[in-house]
């Protein structure tokens, strides 16, 4: 790994000099110290940055690793024109905390305890699974979610999902890139897919039965969602529309069972990449819907998705989000299972698919600078048709479109682009049957895992889990029992210690990952100052971060093994 430490003058700490690392190799600034860090954050601000024109701020290095995933050319700010959509329409942070530019005169890392949880738990996310006794039959106990941002807006996207026609719940992180248009569109529709691939034939044939005849569908999955999580009402009708066609053509295979687990997840994938694809090539009357397949086409995301049925896990991965499982072991240490690999230059698998799907005369250009034909980070992702398809199809799209420059879309066709599609959205399918042992699992975006290692997040939520045990007094009852008995104990719970402690998991890996210090411990001046950095600054420090922790019920676990000796 190549570092380069810069010293700023006048920036003193107790050693002599306030170091910054920039690591060449993962492409973000990395703060070795926090007394001096807000201000040395600001002074390298304005001279780190570039402004481009009358464009967006961009900085001026460009590293190997830099994780902005696709290498910015230029990129000009507009305003939307009538008749078309912004896409990115998810919170962000909230406006009173978060500086707009690095110019701005009056400028303060400050924060107080109550801001900075205001910002980091504004995402928040969590569900249990309950029976009517009250009690979780599920494999899955709960789960906890939560995002932070780092682009504005957020261009990374999760989903959380029952599955009511079929059994099993599902997880997923979608992370996007250039632009949320196509994480947006994945995170609502994927899911669908991979049900839709699951579900028996006859319970097919009733759904299309149902609609031709013009009656209510019977809803194939139970939504957990965040009240911030939007939809794209204004396409929906056409997304359930390819919806039909897909479950048309499953109709049409006349096969029985149908498929495998894996099998639905690999074909949910590939048929609603195929299906954005083609989106965008149909003839199309309505500019919004048009604008939106554009940007929806032009953008990326990757993918990871998780499906848990009683004891059987199965991850689908495409790109560089991740799941790491928590083990609790024998002797009570832990230990870390990944159920996924990075897709990208730094896999050798990957790297010997490409070469064998390419001719030789193509090995030494099909990664430069660690990125794909230099462009691009992820070797596998969603979208992204200037990597799939010939350069005369895009010119074709792009010329017969409306402004795509106004929808940021920029025709650029990379050197030595000759015998495309380079890029695939197909997914690595992991299965792992799950034991008593296994506690959790942890799905995120790469702005977690370029933080934090598989083993420290398992740490931190095995060490999570302990302390909100120990913060927890036990519920004693007296006789009788009754609703305002339980609402005073809760409330005497509440007081010991546990509002300063963060309920929800997710929250506290955001909050270690970018506040803490080089001892593993959080600094509080360097989490208000990660937290503040102006939205032209954030992406040299941080990428957005996106968590799902699924928490699995043991008992049950336990009780499938006993019954199935």
């Amino acid at each position: 790994m190549l570092c380069l430490c810069l010293f700023s003058p006048g920036l003193q700490n107790h050693s002599g000099g306030a170091a910054r690392t920039f690591c060449a190799t993962e492409g973000r600034c990395s703060i070795t110290m926090s007394r001096t860090v807000s201000s040395w954050i600001l002074s390298s601000a304005r001279s780190s940055i570039v402004s481009l024109g009358k464009g967006r701020w961009y900085s001026i290095r460009i590293p190997n690793r830099n994780k902005i995933k696709w290498k910015l050319i230029f990129s000009k700010t507009h305003p939307y024109p009538a008749g078309s959509c912004s896409l990115d329409r998810t919170f962000s942070f909230p406006k009173a905390f978060r500086h707009t530019s690095t110019e701005e005169e009056h400028f303060s890392f400050q924060l107080s305890p109550a801001q900075i949880n205001h910002i980091l738990r504004a995402g928040e996310l969590s569900h249990r699974t309950l029976d009517l006794n009250g009690k979780s039959a599920n494999s899955v106990l709960r789960f906890e979610s939560n995002q932070l941002a780092s682009n504005s807006p957020i261009e990374d996207r999760r989903s959380a999902a029952t599955c009511l026609q079929t059994a099993g719940m599902m997880f997923g992180v979608f992370d996007g890139h250039a632009g949320a248009a196509c994480a947006q569109a994945v995170s609502e529709r994927l899911l669908h897919y991979i049900a839709v691939s699951l579900m028996p034939r006859q319970s097919l044939e009733e759904i299309e039965l149902a609609v031709e005849a013009m009656k209510p569908v019977r809803p194939i999955l139970q939504w957990h969602r965040h009240p911030n999580d939007v939809e794209y009402q204004e396409i929906s009708s056409q997304y359930f529309e390819n919806l039909r066609v897909y479950w048309q053509h499953l109709l049409d295979l006349d096969t029985e069972p149908g498929f495998s687990l894996e099998e639905a997840m690999i074909c949910a994938f590939k048929r609603l990449d195929s299906d954005i694809s083609l989106e965008v090539q149909a003839p199309q009357e309505n500019e919004l819907m048009r604008n939106i397949a554009l940007q929806v086409a032009f953008s990326g995301a990757t993918a990871c998705v998780a499906h848990v049925d009683g004891v059987h896990l199965h991850v689908a991965n495409t790109g560089d989000c991740r799941a790491v499982l928590g083990i609790r072991e024998e002797d009570g240490t832990w230990s870390t299972l990944p159920l996924t690999r990075d897709h990208n230059a730094y896999d050798e698998f990957e790297i010997r698919r490409l070469k064998r799907e390419h001719p030789r005369s193509e090995e030494k250009t099909l990664f430069v600078n660690d990125r794909l034909l230099g462009i691009l980070m992820p070797s596998r992702a969603f979208g992204d048709v200037q990597l799939k398809w010939s350069k005369e199809l895009q010119h074709s799209i792009l010329e017969n479109s409306c402004d795509v420059e106004a929808l940021n879309i920029y025709q650029y066709v990379p050197p030595n682009y000759h015998t495309p599609p380079y890029l695939t959205a197909e997914p690595e399918v992991t299965y792992h049957k799950l034991r008593s042992k296994d506690k959790f699992l942890v799905i995120a975006s790469d702005g977690l895992w370029e933080m934090l290692s598989n083993e420290k997040v398992v740490k931190l939520v095995a060490g999570h889990l302990t302390e909100l045990n120990m913060h927890k007094p036990p519920l004693t009852f007296k006789k009788p029992v009754n609703l305002g008995y339980m609402h005073n104990l809760l409330l005497q719970r509440k007081s010991k210690g546990l509002a300063s402690l963060d309920q929800n998991i997710a929250t506290h890996l955001i909050r270690h990952a970018i506040g803490s210090n080089e001892y593993g411990e959080v600094d509080p001046e360097k989490l208000a100052a990660m937290l503040t950095l102006p939205e032209d600054l954030a992406r040299m420090y941080r990428d957005d971060i996106t968590v799902t922790v699924v928490y699995f019920n043991s008992e049950t676990i336990e009780d499938y093994y006993r019954n199935h000796k």
